[in-house]
C-alpha cells in the first residue's frame, strides 16, 4: 500500500478534528460571554472547552503537524523551496498560533477574566475559516 497516500488521508482526518474545534471553540466562547454572570452555565462552558482544546483540538493539532511533516518527507525536502509549500506552512503556522490564542482565552475564561465581548469572538471566530480557504486554494492550485 502507498504509504504517502495512508500519510494523506490520515493528514486530512487530523485536519478536519482541528478544524472543527477551531471552528467551534470560539462559538462556545460566545456563549460563555453572553452568560458569564450564571455561575452553573459557566462552568459546564468551562467543561465543554477544556475537553474540547485538550481532548480533541490539541490532538488533532499535533497528528497534522506529524503527517504533514510526514507528507513533506515523503515528497523530498527539495518541494520545501516551491512557493506553494512555504505559503500553506506560513498560514499553517498562523492557523497553530490562532490555536494557541484560544488556549489563552481558555485559561482567562478559566480564571473568570474574560474581557472580550461577544462581538469579538464572533468576529474571531472567522479567522480560521479564512485561513483553510487560503490553504485549501494554496494546495490546490500549487501557485508558482
Amino acid at each position: 500500500m502507498n504509504t504517502y497516500l495512508i500519510f494523506k488521508a490520515l493528514h486530512l482526518i487530523a485536519i478536519i478534528s482541528w478544524m472543527a474545534g477551531l471552528l467551534y471553540l470560539p462559538r462556545i466562547f460566545v456563549y460563555h460571554t453572553e452568560n458569564q454572570f450564571d455561575e452553573n452555565i459557566c462552568n459546564v462552558f468551562k467543561i465543554m472547552e477544556r475537553k474540547l482544546y485538550f481532548y480533541i483540538m490539541t490532538p488533532a493539532m499535533i497528528i497534522s503537524w506529524i503527517f504533514g511533516l510526514l507528507l513533506i518527507v515523503s515528497i523530498g525536502f527539495d518541494q520545501l523551496s516551491t512557493y506553494w509549500l512555504k505559503s500553506k506552512l506560513v498560514l499553517v503556522i498562523l492557523l497553530t498560533i490562532y490555536h494557541f490564542y484560544l488556549g489563552h482565552f481558555l485559561q482567562k475564561f478559566k480564571m473568570n477574566d474574560n474581557t472580550k465581548s461577544s462581538k469579538f469572538f464572533r468576529f474571531f471566530n472567522e479567522v480560521p475559516t479564512i485561513l483553510l480557504i487560503l490553504i485549501i486554494f494554496v494546495v490546490i492550485f500549487k501557485p508558482i
